[in-house]
């Protein structure tokens, strides 16, 4: 059975990963990279180094992004979304530098001392969030 999922869905599939696509396009060209996240109120917080993702989204910061859960070819949830890039800068990055290491402290469980993010203890070059302006969901579920 195929379906559309519903908004509190949509929101649970957000919340409950930490690891999405972004898919931007700038260039002439379309570039889709998985990459580690935290989502918050309607927004996806992540971090990394300068490459071609930042250099496309600072040209074109309207980006789309992805989610999925597959526990089967006919068992599976999707989520996306469409948004705008924007880079953190001072306080708000480290606050969202902060939800991004709580986030990942609490959903995956690393050997006793060490930290699951290995970041955690360095600075990103580039924090940023996008802004998520429209979302939607499908399903397939096995009857």
């Amino acid at each position: 059975m195929l379906g559309e999922l519903s908004r509190k869905q949509i929101e649970d599939l957000l919340l409950t990963n930490i690891v999405g696509r972004i898919g931007c396009h700038a260039f002439g060209r379309t570039y889709v990279v998985p990459v580690t996240y935290m989502y918050d109120a309607g927004v996806v917080y992540g971090h990394g180094r300068l490459g071609m993702k930042f250099h496309m989204m600072r040209a074109n910061p309207h980006v789309c992004f992805e989610v999925d859960m597959m526990d089967g070819f006919a068992d599976w949830q999707s989520v996306i979304a469409w948004g705008v890039f924007s880079e953190l800068h001072g306080d708000t990055a480290v606050q969202a530098l902060d939800l991004l290491t709580r986030g990942f402290e609490s959903r995956v469980a690393g050997p006793p001392g060490e930290t699951v993010h290995p970041s955690r203890n360095v600075e990103p070059s580039i924090v940023y969030h996008i802004e998520l302006q429209e979302k939607t969901g499908r399903y397939e579920r096995r009857v």
